[in-house]
């Protein structure tokens, strides 16, 4: 009698104890599939960019929906909406923008856009890309309306580095931006005007303070109403360097 009873208690045990893990397994994995679920990813943001074959660009912007732009938080922030094909930035105080939140190619690409001042006196075009792991600025018309340039090298902004140039920008008119990022330089044109053409190999990449949440990818303004549209980005196979690449006094050693 002992025997069984010690038997049928063993065998009582044993089965607790199996019913226990199920339980405790199941509620795991059911807790487990309730967070993923709360935290996955929306299937869009997961779809990777999409390259014409013909064109070999990927669209980011379709010009009727935001679709991964966020308006970016900046303190002062004027308004954001899409108005004919282009999402408009309205005057800030100081900074208007809006962040890519979807997929990126970080090396060996071109980002390009249509932008346009509409009112003010200062950029209407901040274009904030990835370097790698680092970010930069391609600004354009900052400075009291004509400075262009990077943003920042060497801690230094595009007003105090040696991508800085000038040129003049017409209110209502659209302009052309390219910039092309590839291992060791980055280049950016306006129209067919190429302005930057530096060597980023050794140099230190940044944004400024106030572009930081702009990164990764990111259109500003400052205390300027502008619009972009047409915003494309391709991957590129980079050519060779060689020394007619450096025919440029802009070039940082």
């Amino acid at each position: 009698m002992q025997t069984n009873r010690s038997g049928n208690n063993s065998s009582i045990t044993r089965h607790d104890i199996l019913a226990g893990i199920i339980a405790v397994v199941l509620t795991v994995a059911l807790s487990s599939c309730g967070h993923q679920a709360d935290n996955a990813t929306p299937v869009a943001q997961q779809e990777p960019l999409r390259f014409d074959p013909v064109t070999g660009q990927a669209s980011l912007f379709d010009g009727k929906s935001m679709g991964h732009w966020n308006i970016t938080d900046f303190s002062g922030r004027g308004d954001v909406h899409i108005k004919d094909g282009a999402i408009h930035m309205e005057k800030g105080h100081d900074m208007t923008g809006v962040t890519w939140t979807g997929p990126l190619v970080k090396m060996n690409y071109e980002i390009a856009l249509d932008a346009m001042r509409l009112e003010g006196n200062d950029f209407f075009c901040g274009l904030t890309f990835p370097v790698g792991d680092d970010c930069c600025s391609f600004v354009c018309g900052g400075w009291g309306g004509t400075v262009c340039g990077l943003s920042t090298i060497n801690y230094y902004d595009a007003a105090n580095n040696a991508t800085f140039t000038t040129k003049d920008f017409k209110t209502g008119q659209w302009y052309h931006i390219r910039v092309r990022v590839t291992q060791g330089r980055i280049q950016a044109w306006i129209d067919e005007e190429r302005l930057i053409n530096v060597r980023t190999t050794g140099q230190k990449i940044g944004v400024r303070f106030e572009m930081e949440v702009s990164r990764p990818l990111g259109i500003a303004t400052w205390q300027t109403t502008g619009a972009a549209r047409n915003i494309t980005v391709k991957k590129i196979n980079p050519e060779p360097e060689t020394e007619e690449i450096d025919e440029f006094g802009d070039v940082i050693w």
